[in-house]
């Protein structure tokens, strides 16, 4: 019987060299985003019931909230989401929240707080919506979780309602991959009107799928270079995704490979320093027309520059002439940014699993002395006078 194979490796070299959870999580995330989309399907009209006196009301506001990955969640989405809801939408992270609530918490704004758990258990989690529920007169809460058993989950707050996706995004693994993933796509599907993502689901799990398998080739080459430095780039929905590529590679590598992320046109503004004569730079390079020119001017820049070990464009619209390495996100070309995410995020976690594997470091556990940990220990809470 031929071995099961994920990303390319075998069941048992990967369960040998603690890797097994984290490539099942990647490669898992095509269907998942599928059975996440009928979920969402399914429950539309109730969650759109409970969030529209929030979302269609310009005088309110929606949070997108969470700590580590789960923040990045609203990072990457929260700028369309602001442009399509009559609401102001903002992401910011309950490590935020929790330290500096009179920032963002306006007692007489109306409030929709979108938490984001993959364990449900992050004590600053739990802190936001308890922060909230005392200090906004008006607020409602929308608990994005992947843990059946989580504490988010079942918080006792007065107008709240819990979306729970299937049981397998709960990752085993140490970093976020398919819980980041589909709780990035069930928020867009939520809050979005019924239908908006019918016709674009099959392309993004069809594209997440073809490029965890058609990206492995050169990400195994990136993964044994000789480089110590990784810049991740995006514009737009694309720059919160640099940041979660960034987090994702440190995690992954227990923070042996140093990360910066930005957007192209901001690096240029002293975080360009970073490169050395040992980086790799990697541009998730945008399909809109205008911002596309500023993500390739900056690639071109830092070719000519000479200064990177390797730059690697990132692109649904790949420049066949140009010469410069490449991955293509297949099948996208006349995609939105906003659907390029998971297909992206894909390459960026595949990157970071692989590179750990070259380093010799265990994707599962990679920090065994446990500094850091899968749900977050040490945090102390304190009582807040506002």
């Amino acid at each position: 019987m031929t071995p099961t194979e994920y990303l390319g490796l075998t069941e048992p070299d990967l369960i040998a060299t603690g890797a097994i959870w984290t490539a099942r999580e990647i490669e898992q995330q095509p269907q998942m985003l599928q059975r996440t989309h009928a979920l969402v399907a399914r429950l539309h009209a109730k969650i759109r019931a409970f969030a529209a006196p929030l979302i269609d009301n310009p005088a309110a506001r929606v949070i997108l909230t969470g700590a580590g990955s789960s923040s990045y969640i609203g990072q990457c989405v929260a700028p369309l989401l602001n442009r399509m809801l009559a609401a102001r939408v903002d992401a910011v992270p309950t490590t935020d929240i929790v330290c500096a609530p009179s920032l963002y918490l306006d007692p007489e704004q109306p409030l929709l707080l979108v938490s984001f758990g993959r364990s449900g258990n992050s004590p600053e989690s739990l802190a936001a919506v308890e922060l909230a529920e005392s200090l906004v007169r008006e607020v409602r809460h929308l608990l994005i979780v992947c843990n059946a058993d989580g504490a988010l989950g079942k918080v006792p707050a007065a107008n709240a309602m819990t979306l729970l996706l299937p049981a397998e995004t709960h990752d085993t693994g140490f970093a976020m991959t398919s819980s980041f993933s589909c709780m990035m796509y069930a928020v867009v599907a939520a809050l979005l009107p019924a239908g908006t993502m019918d016709g674009r689901i099959g392309a993004i799990a069809g594209a997440t799928e073809r490029v965890i398998g058609e990206s492995l080739p050169l990400l195994h080459e990136l993964a044994l270079g000789r480089y110590d430095r990784v810049v991740y780039l995006g514009s737009g929905v694309l720059q919160g995704l640099a940041r979660e590529a960034s987090l994702k590679l440190g995690e992954l590598t227990n923070g042996a490979v140093a990360t910066c992320f930005d957007s192209p046109l901001g690096f240029r503004h002293g975080p360009k320093t970073f490169i050395t004569g040992r980086t790799l730079v990697m541009v998730f390079v945008s399909n809109d027309e205008l911002t596309r020119r500023y993500d390739l001017d900056l690639v071109d820049e830092l070719r000519r520059d000479g200064c990177a070990t390797r730059i690697v464009e990132v692109s649904a619209r790949p420049r066949t002439a140009s010469g410069a390495d490449g991955i293509t996100v297949p099948a996208m070309a006349g995609a939105v940014d906003l659907d390029l995410l998971w297909p992206c995020v894909a390459i960026a976690q595949i990157h970071a699993f692989l590179r750990a594997r070259a380093m010799g470091v265990a994707p599962d556990n990679p920090n065994p002395a446990g500094v850091v940990n899968r749900v977050v220990q040490g945090v102390r809470l304190y009582v807040t006078n506002a």
